[in-house]
């Protein structure tokens, strides 16, 4: 889960769009050394108890890559797919780990796409050592990124925790309790957990969160406010 320093983001324009998520939280493990303290600060890829500060900043970060994703493309008259961009210039070890999480995501949902973008990106990732593992971030105004620890992506593999952490970005929480075959439920099958891949009821749920989006964009009250 992550916490937030700032105010809250501003909604899309539809209440019952957000009233529909919950928290999306992170991937986490030991490491020697920290980078600066992100915008957000984050607790453990193990289960743990969710408080609803944590839960309304989780949704901060899906809603900021959202809003911004929805602004870039609000002048494409007859949208069918919202596009999301993302830059890896600052995770150059996890470039296959991120080819392949994108891979993944792009063949597994419709109604949002992952591109890989050298400029004006939705979000980035990032790579390094911090005590607290991989997580993600944002400053709330449309801007943020996925950091990817080293140690903890050796304890885990590294696709799952890279899928798994851009699941977040696309709008799902963790569900600790679920079975390898769920990609959110994280850390909770153990490390020997290596499934990369969205089970159905997360694709599923992935689609309705972005047509939503797509509605969204589409009417002009709630375009006025992406704007």
């Amino acid at each position: 889960m992550i916490k937030t320093r700032t105010g809250v983001v501003a909604a899309l324009g539809t209440a019952a769009l957000v009233a529909t998520l919950t928290a999306p939280a992170a991937f986490a493990a030991p490491s020697p050394t920290a980078e600066t303290a992100p915008t957000l600060r984050t607790s453990t890829y193990s289960p743990s108890a969710s408080s609803a500060e944590d839960q309304a900043a989780n949704r901060q970060f899906f809603e900021a890559v959202m809003k911004s994703a929805l602004k870039k493309q609000a002048a494409k008259p007859g949208i069918q797919v919202v596009t999301v961009r993302y830059s890896t210039s600052r995770a150059p070890s996890f470039r296959s780990q991120i080819a392949s999480s994108t891979q993944i995501w792009n063949s597994s949902v419709s109604n949002v796409k992952l591109q890989e973008s050298s400029s004006g990106a939705d979000f980035e990732y990032r790579e390094g050592n911090d005590s607290r593992g991989s997580y993600a971030s944002t400053d709330g105004r449309g801007h943020g990124y996925i950091f990817l620890d080293y140690r903890q992506n050796q304890q885990y593999n590294s696709t799952r925790v890279t899928a798994h952490e851009t699941g977040h970005v696309l709008g799902l929480p963790d569900h600790y309790s679920g079975p390898c075959s769920e990609l959110m439920s994280g850390g909770g099958p153990g490390t020997s957990c290596t499934n990369a891949y969205p089970n159905a009821q997360e694709r599923s749920r992935v689609n309705s969160i972005w047509a939503r989006g797509i509605a969204t964009l589409k009417d002009e009250g709630a375009l006025t406010k992406v704007r």
